[in-house]
């Protein structure tokens, strides 16, 4: 009796014990959103529940334009108010000068989604549709002709579950394919794309927004970055380690990882001299009230080198952060 209750009480300790570990790895994987992200050269997440929480964005009125408003009385889905999680795939496009641009995306949202009434919506401003592994894809034209090529950018959109959308406007459909590929096996914690699997482990835990990669992308110019008209002394394809994390206040944490130790030195100087050129400038300007809480983050950051990595910190005040999300916005959801 003695040896069958011992045997039990070690069954149950070990199932516990593999409970446990199985919730740990899962706490320590990617977000599901960005595991099903296509390869890519960088990673954008975004978990919108804190930010919502912190300044009720979703409470501000927000002027739409007639497509945006046709889309949100169509699908009953409004994005600042339905929308929980963004997670964005950035692709380098080979030829910058094609209907993408120099960038293109892959997306998955996961929020509350009626999938019968969004199905609808997609089928009348569809111009095709493709099932593939039981998935309807809509095929869907974004935007005016070329001028010179006469291509039209198209957008790739797939329900992977009830409360989940992928996307992407890349020109074949490779990434929408390999996004539900994943979903198929996702249930992996650690799957993901190789850059997931390389980065993600130089996230700040507990970050509510983060990027990895060469998220320089989008502000790419003549090779370099440029953020706000200003050209920033790195070249475009620095691999970042971006984020935002909510404990007493907002924490931003970037992260520049170069091929050397003395490579990081010279990009930390660069940027400390910048930075302490900006800050002269802005002391010679007035203030007004709208800029105090963007003084504040100014005055806040602080750049800091660690081997091969250059390390940005600041604080974002709550007040900033409130001005940006209630910025309004008449963009149709495409």
């Amino acid at each position: 009796m003695r040896k069958s209750t011992r045997y039990s009480l070690l069954i149950a300790l070990a199932l516990i014990a593999a409970l446990a570990l199985a919730i740990l790895l899962r706490k320590a994987a990617p977000p599901e959103a960005a595991r099903l992200l296509p390869e890519s050269d960088a990673i954008v997440y975004v978990n919108l529940k804190p930010l919502r929480l912190a300044t009720h964005f979703d409470r501000a009125r927000i002027a739409r334009s007639p497509d945006y408003q046709h889309f949100v009385d169509a699908t009953g889905i409004v994005p600042e108010r339905d929308l929980d999680v963004a997670a964005f795939a950035l692709h380098r496009m080979d030829d910058p000068t094609g209907p993408n641009g120099p960038v293109g995306y892959s997306e998955v949202f996961e929020g509350r989604f009626d999938g019968t009434r969004l199905a609808g919506y997609l089928a009348t401003i569809a111009t095709a549709e493709e099932s593939y592994d039981g998935h309807k894809i809509f095929t869907i034209p974004v935007g005016e002709p070329d001028p010179k090529t006469h291509a039209v950018r198209e957008l790739r959109v797939a329900q992977l579950d009830y409360d989940s959308i992928a996307a992407s406007n890349m020109p074949t459909t490779e990434q929408i394919h390999s996004i539900l590929d994943r979903h198929r096996a996702a249930a992996s914690p650690f799957s993901g794309s190789s850059l997931l699997s390389a980065r993600y482990h130089d996230v700040p835990l507990l970050a509510s927004a983060w990027a990895i990669g060469h998220i320089g992308l989008p502000f790419s110019d003549r090779g370099y970055i440029s953020i706000l008209g200003m050209r920033l002394p790195l070249p475009e394809d620095t691999t970042f380690v971006a984020s935002l994390r909510y404990v007493s206040a907002l924490h931003l944490r970037i992260e520049e990882i170069s091929p050397s130790e003395a490579d990081a030195a010279q990009s930390a100087e660069a940027l400390t001299n910048l930075l302490g050129l900006y800050r002269s400038i802005q002391q010679g300007q007035p203030t007004f009230p709208a800029d105090v809480a963007f003084r504040s983050l100014i005055a806040s950051l602080k750049i800091d080198h660690h081997k091969d990595r250059t390390v940005l910190t600041g604080t974002i005040p709550l007040d900033l952060l409130k001005q940006i999300t209630a910025a309004p916005s008449s963009a149709p959801p495409r």
